[in-house]
């Protein structure tokens, strides 16, 4: 049995994968943790296999930008060398797409971080000091999701899902998003654990998704149609030259789809556990 203990007691992702693997009761012990104080330090990490550190600081003031590196980066790092010191054998972090400091186009292996905001800063920072820590006997997973989604999630779809009930219409757009449904994501962590990955990892639903229809698809689960019109489609052209908004909205942001794999003996392993339409269909849910 695996035994897993979560930083972040109430986080989205850290919960949603929680429930994901109680499924499994033979095969893993789930603890999780509130790192908001250093309670946690007194918190014996002795005993477990693996620390999936979802803990983090997405928002701060402008005036106190610090925060993001004391939390993002230093705390990251506290955890991760008690983690090794204790005899842990693999620390998983959540990292974002952000580091690549861009709102739009095509991230291959080849692309180079250029974080520009203290959040993506914070997060490439972190990352690259825990590989420094990575070792035989202490495997660190770095996770660089793009838009993840689900029933409950914050964030852009959520955004999204609100304008499908309010407006009329929607500008098509030909554009493609990299995203990822939560449940997807538990999976792939579930196997990244089974199989003690190391390394950086990017997560992605099988296909890119397109903005127009995830709005279509959204709308129609919540008993509503709406038009889509290349009317207006002129606005959303000169909203991704002006706005960075617009862009992380509406532009096309996507991974190469070669680089989304968790590969066992040269072997990508599956971790897409619906088609697309119906994880639109299970976010749209009044319940679980």
């Amino acid at each position: 049995m695996k035994r897993i203990l979560i930083t972040g007691a109430n986080s989205y992702i850290g919960t949603s994968f929680e429930k994901w693997v109680s499924q499994y009761p033979d095969k893993y012990s789930v603890d999780a943790i509130s790192v908001r104080d250093d309670r946690w330090k007194e918190r014996s990490f002795i005993g477990y296999d693996v620390i999936f550190h979802t803990a983090a600081i997405v928002h701060a003031s402008e005036n106190d930008t610090s925060k993001y590196f004391k939390v993002n980066k230093d705390l990251t790092m506290d955890l991760a060398n008690k983690a090794k010191q204790e005899g842990v054998k693999q620390f998983i972090f959540l990292s974002t797409m952000g580091v690549y400091g861009t709102e739009t186009g095509y991230i291959t292996k080849e692309t180079v971080p250029a974080p520009k905001t203290p959040y993506a800063q914070s997060k490439y920072e972190a990352e690259k000091l825990l590989f420094e820590i990575s070792s035989d006997d202490f495997n660190v997973a770095v996770l660089r999701p793009p838009i993840v989604y689900g029933k409950g999630c914050p964030g852009n779809y959520r955004r999204l899902a609100n304008l499908a009930l309010k407006l009329p219409f929607f500008p098509v757009i030909e554009n493609k998003r990299s995203m990822i449904y939560i449940d997807n994501l538990s999976e792939f962590i579930r196997l990244l654990i089974d199989n003690n990955g190391v390394g950086l990892y990017f997560p992605q639903n099988s296909d890119y998704v397109n903005t127009s229809k995830l709005v279509k698809l959204i709308a129609k689960e919540q008993g509503k149609e709406i038009k889509t019109s290349k009317a207006f489609s002129w606005l959303v052209t000169l909203g991704l030259k002006l706005s960075g908004t617009f862009r992380k909205v509406f532009g096309s942001f996507v991974y190469d789809k070669g680089m989304s794999g968790i590969f066992v003996n040269g072997k990508s392993l599956d971790y897409e556990t619906v088609s697309f339409e119906e994880t639109v269909r299970k976010s749209e849910m009044s319940s679980f």
